[in-house]
């Protein structure tokens, strides 16, 4: 007999082993009800007629196994972004035994959702839908069209812009740590002081909010996105202003909602529109056009590519690097100057 425990949400969930996949690992299928006896019926009728109902396993019940699987595995950044494809995404297809899956029925799909969704939101279901599939040994042969690829026409304003907005209020750091630093958000809510040593900043921690709470991990998105970087003197002072009373406790103490919020009200008092994570952008155009080779770009940003810019045959050399902080450094200070320059002739004219 199957025994189910108790939810956060109150309901009741039953767990049954299914086997082992491709790669050894246990497949669990759950049953979830309001009642703890008709969590361990479904389960138990389940083990009566396995075979029956796993006949009838379907492409939702799929994707949720894969999921499941790989909850310990995947950034939480992950597992939500397959968590919301789960929900909104080729929903027609969801309750169809994966054995029915065919281009036929897939591109019908594909059809509905391209009035809505993008190129790479659909490719993006599609695949997780493939890989789940494929997990439980079932392999279809789906030829389809996606939507055409519509080039992003983004205007972002500059960075003397955003930091005349941001320049003294709460948000002033996490928005720096991201433009001057390009680090995501997760990335500035993760920092915690013990992470400066010797005015060097290691980036290896990620702080999220996710399913109704905050997630950290020890691991950021990619392998690459664990780096160090010299703190510029400006972003250093202002750390060290900062009041703790442990070198284990967060920099950034305030929520994803707390800081984006703000930010889009600066934004919007200001005329200017962007996102939060386009500060990362915008920290990569000013590299540009500073003349930053890309190798350093990319090491500062911690970003990956299909050639990681030649970085298994390449080296970086501690002076040039040294040159390319330098650069960018004096960069954002000028603008910091800028700023200053520009509220103290305010407080004069008030004065």
């Amino acid at each position: 007999m199957a025994n189910a425990k108790k939810l956060p949400s109150g309901k009741w969930r039953a767990r049954v082993y299914c086997g082992r996949d491709e790669n050894g690992k246990q497949i669990m299928k759950s049953f979830t009800a309001d009642t703890r006896w008709q969590a361990e019926k479904s389960a138990d009728e389940y083990l009566k007629n396995g075979k029956k109902d796993e006949e009838k396993l379907t492409i939702g019940e799929a994707i949720d196994g894969y999921i499941s699987l790989k909850a310990n595995v995947l950034s939480p950044a992950t597992l939500r972004g397959y968590q919301i494809i789960r929900r909104t995404r080729l929903q027609g297809l969801m309750e169809l035994d994966v054995h029915e899956l065919n281009s036929l029925n897939m591109q019908r799909a594909i059809n509905l959702d391209a009035a809505r969704l993008t190129r790479k939101s659909i490719s993006e279901a599609k695949n997780l839908m493939l890989t789940a599939l494929k997990m439980y040994g079932v392999k279809p042969d789906i030829d389809v069209t996606l939507p055409p690829k519509k080039p992003k026409l983004k205007e972002l304003p500059t960075a003397q812009q955003v930091f005349n907005i941001i320049f003294g209020t709460e948000i002033e750091l996490p928005c720096l740590l991201a433009m001057w630093l390009s680090l995501r958000m997760s990335e500035v809510r993760g920092l915690q002081f013990r992470d400066i040593k010797g005015g060097v900043l290691t980036v290896q921690r990620s702080r999220m909010y996710f399913d109704g709470s905050e997630v950290v991990r020890d691991i950021n998105k990619t392998y690459n996105s664990t780096r160090q970087l010299v703190l510029p003197l400006y972003i250093r002072d202002m750390i060290e202003k900062l009041p703790h009373k442990s070198d284990n406790e967060f920099i950034i103490q305030q929520s994803y909602q707390y800081i984006k919020n703000h930010f889009d009200k600066l934004l919007k008092a200001n005329g200017l529109k962007m996102t939060f994570h386009d500060l990362r952008h915008l920290n990569a155009s000013v590299m540009l056009q500073l003349g930053i080779p890309d190798k350093y770009a990319m090491e500062r940003g911690g970003w990956s590519t299909d050639n990681i810019l030649k970085s298994v045959y390449q080296h970086t050399f501690s002076e040039e690097r040294k040159q390319v902080d330098t650069t960018i450094d004096n960069y954002f200070n000028e603008i910091v100057e800028n700023a200053k320059n520009k509220k103290n002739g305010e407080n004069a004219r008030i004065s």
